[in-house]
């Protein structure tokens, strides 16, 4: 079934119709867009059987891993399935991969809040369970001084 539709109604321009005023300009004329700052901070959690994660994970790691930003990307105290072999199989370039884990009495979140704030790597990745709203924060804080972006991975 068709509806024909007069052709000399005037159309409202979308976000008109809903404002009931003309909507203003976006932008000055000659003004660069400013786009917003990325958050410092990402979190995925993934549930579900560990090899399933892994297979959810690995396109994710493989794209990091291939970034353009010469720094690297360092995985802190990854699960002992995410091994050297696995890296390899999975595709990631293993030359721009720094595994790290803490030692003697330093936590996980401590040596992911140092290796963020020293800037030698584009992202740092965590497995961090579970993370209260001060280490989220202590983990932006740590990415905004390095000019990195901190990912935490939850596995439940």
């Amino acid at each position: 079934m068709q509806f024909s539709q007069p052709l000399d109604l005037p159309q409202l321009p979308l976000f008109e119709a809903f404002l009931g005023q003309p909507a203003a300009p976006l932008l000055a004329d000659g003004a660069e867009p400013h786009w917003p700052e990325p958050e410092a901070f990402s979190e995925l959690s993934l549930s579900g059987a560990a090899g399933h994660c892994l297979h959810l994970l690995a396109p994710i790691l493989r794209e990091l891993s291939e970034e353009t930003d010469p720094r690297w990307l360092t995985l802190i105290a990854p699960p002992s399935s995410l091994t050297h072999s696995w890296l390899r199989e999975a595709g990631l370039n293993r030359e721009r991969i720094l595994l790290l884990h803490p030692r003697g009495q330093q936590t996980s979140l401590e040596l992911a809040c140092e290796a963020l704030r020293l800037g030698r790597s584009h992202t740092v990745v965590s497995w961090l369970n579970p993370l209260d709203h001060k280490a989220r924060q202590n983990l932006a804080s740590a990415a905004r001084l390095g000019s990195a972006q901190s990912l935490n991975i939850r596995l439940g």
